[in-house]
């Protein structure tokens, strides 16, 4: 350590030797004069300097106003006109609107009348044809009783004509076949020549309301197609006394 240490102290002494021997050298050696200047006049020291104050920048000049030219009387009037023109056509408008709309609420009006009119009018139809019916029958019930007036049946019959269907001529009975038969659809052949026994009711004028088969043939498809001709045929012919027995049991065969 002690070594250390004196190793350090000669380094150190000889790097101050070796700074002062570079300063002595670059020490200037040059000789100075001074010398004073004396004014023969006494003169004033000049104020300091000061530094003028900034000038404001003038505010840029207002924009020259431009001026509108002036309207003559006739452009005046032009616009004058143009502007009426334009109400006219606004108020135009608002007219045919209007009209319009008032058409398009009498349509409406006239066509709710209409169709009450016709509704009116089907109701006026129903009942006049309900009242017609009605007399109809009423006249018809009239004249059953006035038929039945002159009936020859015993007093514990139920019928409601006038003679019993059995006393029918067989003339007349002839007719009705007649009269019925050839709406008989029936292309089956038969050996046997079958009969079946159908009720007829009709009423005063002839027309049929009513049949029923009383005793079967036998054979279905016959029956079938006898009352189904009688289903075709509207009317009954009269008898020789101008009325049509009701009711009546009317035999029917294949082959007759």
């Amino acid at each position: 350590m002690r070594a250390y240490g004196l190793a350090l102290l000669i380094h150190g002494l000889l790097l101050a030797a070796l700074t002062w021997g570079v300063n002595w050298r670059r020490s200037d050696t040059s000789l100075s004069v001074e010398a004073e200047l004396w004014s023969a006049v006494p003169q004033q020291a000049a104020p300091p300097l000061v530094e003028p104050e900034p000038t404001p920048e003038p505010a840029p000049p207002p924009p020259p106003k431009v001026e509108e030219p002036r309207q003559s009387e006739a452009d005046i009037a032009l616009a004058r006109e143009k502007e009426r023109q334009a109400k006219e056509k606004l108020e135009q408008a608002r007219l045919e609107k209007e009209k319009l709309a008032r058409e398009k609420e009498r349509e409406r009006q006239e066509r709710e009348k209409k169709l009450a009119e016709e509704k009116k009018k089907k109701e006026l139809e129903a009942k006049r044809k309900e009242e017609a019916e009605a007399k109809q029958r009423r006249d018809e019930n009239l004249k059953r009783m006035a038929g039945l007036a002159g009936a020859t049946g015993a007093p514990t019959t139920t019928g409601n004509a006038q003679k019993s269907a059995g006393g029918i001529s067989s003339s007349y009975a002839g007719r009705i076949r007649a009269r019925i038969k050839p709406n008989i659809v029936f292309p089956d052949e038969l050996a046997t020549n079958p009969s079946a026994e159908v009720e007829v009711r009709t009423s005063p004028d002839g027309t049929i309301v009513g049949r029923k088969l009383v005793k079967s043939s036998g054979i279905p498809n016959w029956d079938e197609a006898v009352l189904k001709a009688i289903d075709k045929t509207d009317t009954l012919p009269r008898n020789e006394e101008g009325i049509v027995p009701s009711p009546m049991t009317i035999i029917f065969r294949p082959k007759d």
